[in-house]
C-alpha cells in the first residue's frame, strides 16, 4: 500500500479522502489494534536490528545511524503502544512509528531506516517471531504434561485396568501401559511442534518486497540479532510461503485432536457404570439439585476446549487454502491474530490435563469385577493351551470360547470355571486336560495375563520399565532443545542491545 493519496481538497464528502470511514472502522482500526497489541515489541526489535545492520554494512553512516538510534529510544520512552488509538492519520502501526521517527530527526533522516526493507518482509518476520514465542510456550506446557504422564505411568505400571476395543471390554492391561500409548502419541505431537518451530525459526528480513535488494544487506546478521536460527534462503519464499503458519497450526490441530481422544476415555471410565477411574474431590463438582452426584466436570471442559483449540487451528489452514502463492493479506495481520486463540485455549487444556492425570486413581474393586464379569483373560487361556497342551490356536480358541460361554450362562466367576473348562476340553480333544485347578486359575488371572506379555512394548514389568526409561530419554532431549532455544534468544537479545546501545553513543 502507498501512503501518498490523491486528495480532492475542494470536496466536502469524506468518502473522497483516505481512509473511508467504514474502511477505517472495519479494517484499518482492527489491524492497528492487532499490531499494537501483538507485535509492538517485534516492531521495536526489527527496527533496532535493521538499523544495526545498515550501519555495519556501510549502507548508513554511523552518525546518521546514531541519530536514528537515539530517536528510537525516545519513541520507546515516550510512546506507550497500549495507550494508542487509531485515528486514520496514518495508514497503520508501521507508518505511525515512521511518522514518530521523522518528527524527531526529519523526513530525510527518518526515511533512511526503511532502506532495503519492505512491510512484506517486516510483516512475515513479525508473524514468525510471534508464532515462535507461542510455539515455545506451548512446547513448555506439552513437556510438562509429558513429564506428568511419564511419572504417572511409572507409578501405575502394575495397576490393572480393563482395555477396551470397539467400546467393549477386551483384555486386561495396566494403567501405566495405557498411558504409555498416549505418551508415545504426545511425543510425536511434540516432535511435530518442534518441526513447525524450526520452519518459523527462519527470518524473512532482507527479502524486502520480493527479490531482496541492490544494497549489500547482511541477512544473516539481522536473523542472528532477532534470535532466528538463520535467514530463509529464497526471498520469494520469505513473503509467499506461509507453510510456517500452516505447519504450525497443523501440528497444534493434531495435538488437541489426539488429546481429545484420551480425554474422552477418561469421561467414559469415570462414569458410574464403568467406574474404572476415581476422580478426586478437587476435580469434582456437585449437582445443584441431586446431592448424590459427583460430576467430574473438568473432563468436559478439557474435551470441549480441546475441540475449540483444534477448530481454531484448523481454521487457519482453511484460511490459507486456495490463496495465490504470493504476499497476501489472507495470511497476515487479522488471520495471524485469529489463530493465536488456538494457543490460548490449548494452553488451558495442557495445564489442566497435567494436573488432572497425576490425580487420577484406579478403582481396583471395580476393575477386578469388570475383568471377571467380561471374561477378558480368556485369550490367555487359549494361548496357554497352545503352549502346554500342544493344541492349534483355533482349537484352543474354541475351547476357551465354550468355557467363557458356560461361565457367563451360570453367572459364575471365570476363575472358578475349571469344571466347564475341563468338559469343553474333553469334548474338543477326546482326552483329559493336563491342567489342574490351580493352573487354570493362574492362566485366567489378570496378573498372569500381564506378566507373560513381556515382549517389547508389552505391559509386563520389564517391558514397561524399559519403555519408561526410553520416554524419559526423549523428554530429556526435548528439554535440551528448549534450553538451547532459550539460550539462542538470550544471546540474540544481549547482542542486539549491545550493538544498538553502541549506536546511541555515536557522534
Amino acid at each position: 500500500m502507498n501512503t501518498d493519496r490523491t486528495m480532492n481538497t475542494n470536496a466536502t464528502d469524506d468518502r473522497t479522502r483516505f481512509p473511508d470511514p467504514v474502511y477505517k472502522d472495519t479494517v484499518l482500526a482492527p489491524l492497528f489494534d492487532h499490531a499494537r497489541d501483538d507485535h509492538a515489541e517485534g516492531f521495536r526489535r526489527i527496527d533496532r536490528a535493521h538499523l544495526v545492520m545498515l550501519e555495519k554494512t556501510g549502507i548508513l553512516q554511523r552518525d546518521v545511524a546514531g541519530r536514528i538510534a537515539r530517536a528510537l529510544v525516545e519513541i520507546d520512552e515516550t510512546v506507550d503502544p497500549a495507550q494508542l488509538e487509531y485515528t486514520g492519520e496514518v495508514e497503520d502501526y508501521f507508518f505511525l512509528r515512521e511518522a514518530e521517527l521523522k518528527a524527531r530527526v526529519g523526513a530525510d533522516t527518518g526515511g533512511r531506516l526503511h532502506t532495503a526493507r519492505s512491510r512484506n518482509d517486516i510483516d512475515h518476520t513479525l508473524f514468525k517471531m510471534a508464532l515462535k514465542a507461542r510455539l515455545a510456550a506451548l512446547l513448555d506446557e506439552a513437556r510438562a504434561l509429558l513429564s506428568a504422564m511419564i511419572d504417572t505411568a511409572e507409578r501405575e505400571a502394575e495397576t490393572l485396568i480393563v482395555a477396551y476395543t470397539h467400546g467393549q471390554p477386551a483384555q486386561p492391561t495396566t494403567f501405566g501401559h495405557y498411558l504409555g500409548a498416549a505418551i508415545e502419541v504426545l511425543i510425536r505431537d511434540i516432535e511435530r511442534l518442534e518441526a513447525a518451530h524450526a520452519v518459523a525459526d527462519l527470518s524473512s528480513m532482507g527479502a524486502a518486497a520480493i527479490t531482496t535488494s541492490g544494497f549489500p544487506v547482511d541477512r544473516a546478521l539481522v536473523a542472528e540479532l532477532l534470535g532466528f536460527g538463520a535467514p530463509q534462503r529464497n526471498s520469494y519464499s520469505c513473503i509467499a510461503a506461509v507453510d510456517y503458519t500452516t505447519g504450525a497450526y497443523a501440528a497444534v490441530e493434531l495435538l488437541f485432536l489426539h488429546l481429545g481422544r484420551l480425554i474422552q476415555d477418561f469421561q467414559v471410565w469415570s462414569s458410574f457404570e464403568v467406574a474404572q477411574i476415581y476422580v478426586p474431590n478437587a476435580f469434582v463438582q456437585i449437582s445443584s439439585i441431586m446431592p448424590q452426584k459427583r460430576n467430574p466436570v473438568p473432563i468436559e471442559h478439557m474435551r470441549h476446549l480441546s475441540s475449540q483449540a483444534m477448530g481454531k487451528a484448523r481454521m487457519m489452514k482453511d484460511i490459507m487454502h486456495n490463496t495465490p502463492f504470493t504476499d497476501m493479506n489472507d495470511s497476515e495481520g487479522e488471520s495471524q491474530q485469529a489463530g493465536y486463540g488456538a494457543f490460548e485455549t490449548g494452553s488451558r487444556v495442557l495445564r489442566l490435563l497435567a494436573a488432572f492425570v497425576p490425580a487420577l486413581k484406579i478403582n481396583p474393586d471395580r476393575v477386578a469385577a469388570n475383568i471377571d464379569r467380561a471374561c477378558i483373560t480368556i485369550t490367555e487361556l487359549a494361548d496357554t493351551l497352545v503352549r502346554h497342551e500342544g493344541l492349534s490356536f483355533r482349537q484352543a480358541h474354541e475351547i476357551a470360547a465354550a468355557t467363557a460361554k458356560a461361565v457367563v450362562a451360570e453367572g459364575a466367576s471365570l476363575s472358578a470355571g475349571f469344571t466347564p473348562f475341563a468338559a469343553a476340553f474333553r469334548e474338543a480333544t477326546d482326552r483329559e486336560t493336563t491342567m489342574d485347578e490351580a493352573g487354570f486359575a493362574e492362566a485366567v488371572s489378570p496378573e498372569y495375563f500381564v506378566a507373560v506379555r513381556d515382549r517389547f512394548g508389552g505391559p509386563a514389568p520389564v517391558a514397561m520399565a524399559e519403555a519408561i526409561t526410553a520416554y524419559r530419554a526423549v523428554l530429556s532431549r526435548f528439554e535440551d532443545t528448549a534450553r538451547a532455544r532459550h539460550a539462542q534468544e538470550t544471546r540474540a537479545a544481549e547482542a542486539l542491545d549491545a550493538a544498538f546501545n553502541a549506536l546511541t553513543e555515536a557522534c
